[in-house]
């Protein structure tokens, strides 16, 4: 296994093992951590294995932060109902 897929396999452990311990903020730090850790981890991974890879790697980290996900599209949408800002 080449070495951008074992770091991607890391991150879904560690990020498995986040999910189970209780949490004071429920995990927003920690998402905002596996984001920041993930988002070059997925680059690498799709520059070694290429973009159909690249895509199962980032379908499994959207499933894992799915939450952060689901704001995103609520606030991405509310967005685009205001329209532009004058």
């Amino acid at each position: 296994m080449t070495l951008s897929l074992t770091l991607a396999c890391l991150w879904a452990v560690i990020a498995n093992i986040i999910a189970l311990t209780p949490s004071p903020d429920n995990h927003w730090r920690a998402a905002y951590a596996l984001t920041a850790v993930g988002i070059p981890i997925l680059g690498y991974v799709t520059m070694q294995h290429g973009p159909w890879i690249g895509m199962l790697v980032l379908v499994a980290g959207c499933s894992v932060l799915r939450w952060p996900l689901v704001y995103l599209m609520r606030w991405l949408r509310r967005m685009a109902l205001q329209g532009p800002a004058e």
